[in-house]
Formats: C-alpha cells, sequence, structure tokens
C-alpha cells in the first residue's frame, strides 16, 4: 500500500500534456493556455475621458483667470466642439476653449484636464467652472492599465472570464489551449440500477456514474461513454477494450479484494500495466491507476464518499496535467476548526465539511457511503494518522465547491 502523496506523484510523473489546439476565445473559458500571450496593444490605446464633462486646460479654470466680464463665481469658458466616444474628430482647443466630451473618448490637442458636467453651468456655447480642476483630472492615460509587451496570461493559466475579455482587448479571436481529455465512465456491481428503473430487493441506484459525469465535467474533460458492467469477467472486458480510445477510463467498485471484485484481473489479462493498487488514505484505500494501451485507467472505491475524494486527490490533477495547467491543486484556504478531531486509523484521513464565515466544521457522518453529508459539505480537511487537532486551531482546508 501506497501513500497518497506518493500515488500522486506517480501519476503525475506517468501523465503528458496533451497537444495542444486553437479554440474560437468565445469557447475558452475553464481551459489553460497552450503557451504564453504578451499585449500587443496598450490599454488605453489612447488619451481618453473618464467622465462625461468637457475638455480643458487646467489653468484656465484657475480664478486669476476669470476675465473681468465673467461670472465671478467661476471662469466663462466657449465650447467650440464635441467629441463623442468613438472616431478620433482631431479636435483641439486653445486658451478659454472647451470641448464637450463624452467617457471613453479622446482627448483633444491641447486638454490637459476633463472637468465633470456637474461641475459646470452651461448657458448656451458657454459653460462656467464651478470647482477646482487638477492637470490630469479625470483622464485615462494611454497605457496607465497595461503596457505593450507585458505579460497578461503565462502558458498553464486557467482562461477565467475577465482573463478572456483581457485577451479579446488585444484583438484576439483565437486562443491556443490544452488538448482536449475524453473520459468514459464505467461502473461495475449486480446491485446497481440505472435512476428512473424499477429496484429489486437488496439493490440501489447507481450514484456514483452520475457523481463521476459531474466531476469529470466540471474538471474540463469530455464524458464520452458511460457504461455499467454487471460483476462478470466478460462484460468488464468488452467494456475495458471498446473505451480503450479514451484519454482516462473511470470505474468505479470491484478494485477491492472480494471474490466479485473483477477488475484488476481482467485489466490484467488484456495485458494493463497496474502502477498502483490500494493507498493509505481514507476513505478511500481501493484505488487502482494503471494504463491499458495509450489509455489511463482509474479504479474508483464502490463507496460514494471514497470515489469522490480519491476523484480530487487523484483523478482530477492528472485530468489537469493532461489540458496542460500549471496548478493541479485544489484550493486551500485557512480556516478555524469548530470542533476537536482525532485520527486514529493509519491512514490519512479526509474529513468532510462545511467552511462559512472562517470557520470548518464536520458535517454527517464521516463513513464512506454516507452521501447526505457529502452533499451538505463544500471542504475537506486532511488529518494526519495519530493526528489530534484541538477547537480554535487554525487548519488549511480543501475546497472544490
Amino acid at each position: 500500500m501506497i501513500n497518497e502523496s506518493d500515488a500522486r506523484a506517480k501519476i503525475l510523473k506517468a501523465i503528458r500534456p496533451l497537444p495542444p489546439r486553437k479554440m474560437s476565445i468565445l469557447q475558452t473559458l475553464d481551459h489553460f493556455a497552450a503557451e504564453d500571450y504578451f499585449a500587443r496593444l496598450p490599454l488605453p490605446m489612447f488619451d481618453n475621458s473618464a467622465m462625461d464633462g468637457y475638455a480643458v486646460i487646467a489653468s484656465d479654470c484657475s480664478p486669476r483667470r476669470i476675465r473681468p466680464s465673467a461670472d465671478k463665481s467661476g471662469p466663462r469658458l466657449r465650447v467650440v466642439g464635441e467629441q463623442p466616444a468613438g472616431i478620433d474628430r482631431n479636435l483641439s482647443v486653445s486658451n478659454g476653449e472647451v470641448i464637450r466630451i463624452f467617457t471613453g473618448a479622446p482627448m483633444p490637442k491641447g486638454a490637459d484636464a476633463v472637468v465633470m458636467q456637474e461641475d459646470v453651468t452651461r448657458n448656451g456655447d458657454e459653460i462656467v467652472v464651478t470647482a477646482d480642476v487638477d492637470v490630469g483630472e479625470f483622464i485615462r492615460k494611454r497605457g496607465c492599465d497595461l503596457n505593450e509587451g507585458q505579460k497578461i496570461v503565462g502558458k498553464g493559466d486557467r482562461l477565467r472570464t475577465t482573463v478572456i475579455g483581457l485577451l479579446a482587448s488585444q484583438g484576439l479571436s483565437e486562443i491556443a489551449v490544452g488538448g482536449e481529455v475524453r473520459a468514459a465512465i464505467i461502473s461495475t456491481g449486480d446491485e446497481l440500477v440505472k435512476p428512473g428503473e424499477k429496484l429489486q430487493p437488496g439493490q440501489i441506484y447507481d450514484s456514483n456514474s452520475v457523481l463521476l459525469q459531474s466531476l469529470l465535467r466540471r474538471a474540463g474533460s469530455v464524458v464520452t461513454s458511460i457504461q455499467h458492467c454487471g460483476d462478470d469477467a466478460k462484460s468488464l472486458r468488452k467494456a475495458f477494450e471498446s473505451n480503450a480510445k479514451n484519454e482516462i477510463m473511470v470505474v468505479t467498485g470491484g478494485v477491492s479484494v472480494g471474490e466479485h471484485d473483477l477488475v484488476q484481473s481482467t485489466l490484467r489479462d488484456l495485458g494493463a500495466k497496474i502502477d498502483i493498487w490500494r493507498v493509505a488514505v481514507k476513505p478511500g484505500k481501493p484505488f487502482l491507476f494503471g494504463q491499458l494501451g495509450s489509455c489511463f485507467v482509474f479504479g474508483l472505491p464502490g463507496n460514494p464518499v471514497s470515489a469522490f475524494v480519491t476523484f480530487l486527490q487523484f483523478v482530477q490533477p492528472a485530468i489537469l496535467k493532461m489540458m496542460g495547467a500549471n496548478d493541479f491543486d485544489l484550493p486551500q484556504i485557512p480556516a478555524k476548526l469548530k470542533v476537536d478531531l482525532a485520527n486514529e486509523s493509519d491512514r490519512a484521513h479526509y474529513v468532510r465539511g462545511k467552511l462559512e464565515k472562517g470557520t470548518f466544521a464536520p458535517i454527517g457522518r464521516q463513513e464512506s457511503h454516507a452521501l447526505f453529508g457529502l452533499s451538505q459539505s463544500n471542504a475537506l480537511l486532511r488529518v494526519d494518522s495519530g493526528a489530534a487537532l484541538k477547537a480554535g486551531e487554525t487548519v488549511q482546508v480543501q475546497i472544490w465547491d
């Protein structure tokens, strides 16, 4: 039996990123950049107004510039044009002149500030400025947000919504992303029935296939096949052979040591190489990792919580590496522990619980079959073998939701 950190390292060593591909920028959400991207254009691309108002020469707005005919409440300046957002009209101002301007519009030549429309009184073609105006006020300077040549996305970075928006600002319509991971799900067990069908005494619904399908899709893979096999080697063999064309196969159930646990022996009969069998983790000890041809096979326990935990710790990192990600870990954040916890087993224990307002508390029963407690959880706490944690301690919890 191998510990979970060594198992994870062994899996990731065997996995290689898939060849990259080009995708429309509209389809790249939550994919991973296959190369570095640098700014081709500055942001903003030109000096522009941050407000609706008037482009002015700041010194014209000083009280000492007031002409004898001016309203004593402020300088009186002449409106000589209008610049909306859009095509630059190449306007300019001289002393005593202003340009009506709108948010995002290019700055006229000669203007060095914008006064908000709320800070002027307009009378025909003249305005009276009623507030102090400083040089540079309400002007977005060219390149103040992003300079040409600045790195905006690194290879392996996740393409989040805001990052995609930044790439679009550079005029990019296609992005190079990591390869597509095709996955097959194979559930095993004579006791399983597809949801929607009638149960016989002793049978249960196949929830693992549905759970794994959602996990695989959330991880970014494409589920190409979902099959169920009874506890017989013939149907397993056929399912393995037909799905070996995928990048990965996720098998749930049948990986323990009982007389009806036929996954490992059937894979070996097909010539599969088994690299890992049984991991020192709770829940999830009956875990298998191997390779059938070019397809990586993950055998997960039949209990749903065990399948969930081993998927997050071993399968999801492999998928992320195949997709070209540079970070395979679940996000971790510190939290205050609400209760005492002790792990007296010989395996590290992943406790399911609720992270809320900076505190973490176990939720529900912690047995490997306890699906309801898992459904109310949003975080995992790893407790080392033999460890004892006290309420109030700060712990690091993994979040998945």
